[in-house]
């Protein structure tokens, strides 16, 4: 097995929850797209992240299945790690783009383009026991995020990820990249209460960017 670090990303307020996120930080001991989708698929994850480049900020998601051009959950792990290990700077480079990332006291932040976030559909429901109530996942195709209202005035939303893709991932724990979608269809920023008991918290910009930002704590502790 390659060597990886293992972080909890969008942990809740008292660091319980959190989505699991594996990270490659050697990531040239991977080369190539088929022998790092093998290892994510074996590693089983929703998204492992090959760091090719630590102080630039150079680096690669997949999940068990595929490659993404960019992702949250492991932007916002891998950024907090970096940091952490005194190597990061202060912007990622996935497939995507350049994504700026910064920390707010405990909070790690990354900025990413709505448009990135695709893929995704999001559904709304009438009330958060009936987001609770769907199974794992729900019948259909394709990645679902079905969400509703705990306080709209507050701009609180109770979320369920399903990625639906046939990989083994029933559910998402926590998904940035859903978040961001949701909140460029909603105009508004957020606080999102997901899973079993993560929380994200995003920031709509008028420009089409998105903030996505919450507490990272180690697995793998950092050495």
């Amino acid at each position: 097995m390659v060597d990886h670090v293992v972080v909890r990303v969008f942990a809740g307020p008292r660091g319980e929850g959190g989505n699991p996120l594996g990270v490659v930080e050697n990531g040239g001991a991977v080369p190539g797209a088929r022998a790092r989708q093998e290892l994510a698929a074996e590693l089983g994850f929703s998204e492992t992240v090959f760091v090719d480049d630590g102080p630039s900020g150079g680096v690669d998601i997949y999940t068990p299945s595929d490659r993404l051009p960019f992702a949250g959950h492991p932007l916002v792990g891998v950024a907090w790690l970096l940091r952490a290990r005194g190597c990061g700077g202060s912007v990622l480079r996935p497939p995507a783009g350049e994504v700026p990332t910064w920390d707010e006291g405990e909070t790690t932040w990354i900025r990413g383009r709505a448009e990135w976030a695709t893929g995704r559909r999001t559904e709304r429901f009438a009330t958060v026991a009936e987001v609770e109530a769907l199974p794992a996942p729900p019948p259909g195709d394709g990645w679902l995020y079905a969400w509703a209202w705990e306080d709209e005035a507050a701009g609180r939303v109770r979320a369920r990820g399903f990625p639906r893709r046939g990989d083994g991932i029933a559910e998402d724990e926590a998904t940035g990249a859903a978040a961001v979608a949701l909140t460029a269809e909603l105009g508004r920023s957020l606080t999102i209460r997901q899973g079993a008991a993560s929380r994200i918290l995003t920031r709509f910009h008028a420009d089409g960017t998105v903030d996505v930002g919450g507490r990272v704590m180690a697995v793998a502790a950092p050495a």
